[in-house]
């Protein structure tokens, strides 16, 4: 049997399907059930190298050096980047670093610090 989620008006775990709706018989609230659905499948967790689950703000440490495209230098193992921002894509971090200005990075490079 599957599990129904709670209601998300008072937070009931006796909630139960009738037709395409959710109902909580404790407030009497309603909802569709394609719409839980779709909201389970869309929120994707970022993790870092060490499968520590990323949030926006969070300071993050480079885990290896990198090269950055366009510049001579390399992004060093160690560097500290602070408040990162999580974006859809192949590069989900979005950040400033010192000394290189803005810059997206892959999370699987950085460990939460």
């Amino acid at each position: 049997m599957n599990k129904l989620p709670n209601c998300p008006e008072c937070n009931s775990e006796y909630t139960y399907e009738d037709g395409n709706l959710l109902v909580c018989p404790e407030c009497a609230h309603e909802w569709s059930l394609i719409a839980e659905i779709e909201n389970v499948e869309t929120e994707k967790v970022v993790k870092d190298a060490n499968g520590t689950a990323l949030q926006d703000g969070d300071a993050v440490t480079v885990i290896k050096d990198l090269k950055v495209k366009g510049s001579s230098s390399n992004l060093k193992i160690g560097t500290k980047v602070k408040s990162i921002r999580l974006v859809e894509g192949d590069h989900d971090i979005d950040c400033k670093i010192d000394g290189f200005g803005a810059m997206k990075l892959k999370s699987e490079f950085v460990k939460k610090a």
